[in-house]
């Protein structure tokens, strides 16, 4: 099954290792770390040029992947849950 992750991006979901609100993650030194890196190695993905208000990491094939997207984590989770009912 696949997970929309706003525009016209969508990742299967059993690559999601993850999804975090921007937000409040990205308080966090450590976070902001991450991400910095991850933009450095150019494995982050920006799917709109609205606002964004998660990251969702995905992993295939030992290739991590860092969406950033303007869809809230609530709205990410409720799509998660309705596919696998």
């Amino acid at each position: 099954m696949f997970l929309h992750l706003g525009g016209s991006h969508m990742v299967y979901m059993d690559d999601v290792v993850g999804f975090f609100d921007l937000e409040k993650t990205s308080i966090s030194k450590i976070t902001r770390e991450y991400l910095k890196k991850a933009q450095n190695e150019k494995k982050v993905i920006n799917v709109s040029d609205e606002l964004p208000k998660s990251f969702i990491i995905t992993k295939k094939n030992n290739s991590e992947s860092v969406y950033i997207s303007p869809i809230s984590t609530n709205t990410l989770n409720k799509r998660i849950f309705m596919k696998l009912g």
